[in-house]
């Protein structure tokens, strides 16, 4: 045998050991979703009341793109703060009064998203909405992004008010048209239909701190309102946004979740 025919019969046999072992390796399965714990429900399931209008899963964001692990447009929450929510909608109904929710659990990989998109400078589509007056370089350092985020924990919601009968239901966003700053007067922000609250919802802006002395009558009105509603509820406001409330005591204070914001995530709960 030639040295040429060797090294092919050689070659031969090692390409049918390798399809021997690949046929008898055992198919590879996708690794499940994770599911809530038990402790998780949809908030929908708590109270029906409470309008939704849950931002990530669109287009109508600060990144302009829905975010990673947004599967369905629901509220998940955990029960005691979904209860809490629950409690505070039953004495604003009697007001005249809703709660609107933006958003509420956030998975780990939503917040990895958003982090990804913040250290990408030339990513600048949204700029006109949601962060006006703030350099892109500044969102770390000025707080506005970071690595973790308690909406992770499954026991903060970001929300607003909204005076019923409820206008007719918000328009649906259309990707590259005009854009007007979160802080300009509401007439000519992006529709809502929550009472004026001085800015809209993740407006990247100090006008956005609850407590800034610039926002004063009615606007101020409606976030004291807001946070007095809360508070009595037992939730505790993030001073730096005037939507960000966190359930305390947290039934999982120290751990970041990552299932998907999906009715499966919750079934059964």
């Amino acid at each position: 045998m030639t040295p040429l025919a060797s090294a092919f019969r050689v070659l031969a046999a090692a390409a049918a050991a390798l399809l021997a072992v690949t046929a008898a390796a055992p198919t590879a399965r996708a690794r499940p979703e994770p599911k809530a714990p038990e402790e998780f429900v949809a908030l929908s399931s708590v109270d029906p009341t409470i309008i939704q209008e849950m931002r990530y899963p669109t287009a109508h964001n600060f990144m302009g793109v829905p975010v990673d692990g947004y599967r369905n447009p629901l509220c998940i929450l955990t029960r005691p703060a979904a209860r809490a929510l629950h409690d505070a909608q039953t004495r604003l109904l009697r007001r005249g009064y809703s709660l609107k929710v933006y958003d509420c659990y956030r998975p780990q990989r939503a917040v990895d998203h958003f982090v990804r998109w913040a250290k990408d400078l030339d990513d600048e589509a949204m700029k006109g909405e949601f962060y006006p007056r703030v350099d892109k370089t500044r969102l770390f350092a000025d707080g506005y992004i970071a690595e973790k985020s308690g909406h992770s924990r499954g026991s903060t919601v970001d929300l607003t008010l909204v005076k019923l009968p409820a206008a007719p239901t918000t328009p649906p966003y259309r990707p590259g048209g005009p854009q007007v700053p979160c802080y300009a007067p509401a007439a000519e922000r992006f529709p809502d239909d929550s009472v004026d609250m001085g800015t809209g919802f993740d407006c990247f802006d100090t006008l956005s701190h609850t407590d800034d002395p610039r926002i004063q009558g009615a606007q101020r009105a409606n976030r004291q309102f807001l946070k007095k509603t809360l508070t009595d509820a037992g939730f505790v406001n993030l001073a730096e946004e005037w939507w960000h409330y966190t359930f305390k005591p947290e039934l999982f204070p120290d751990t970041y979740f990552d299932f998907p914001v999906a009715r499966r995530s919750v079934a059964g709960h």
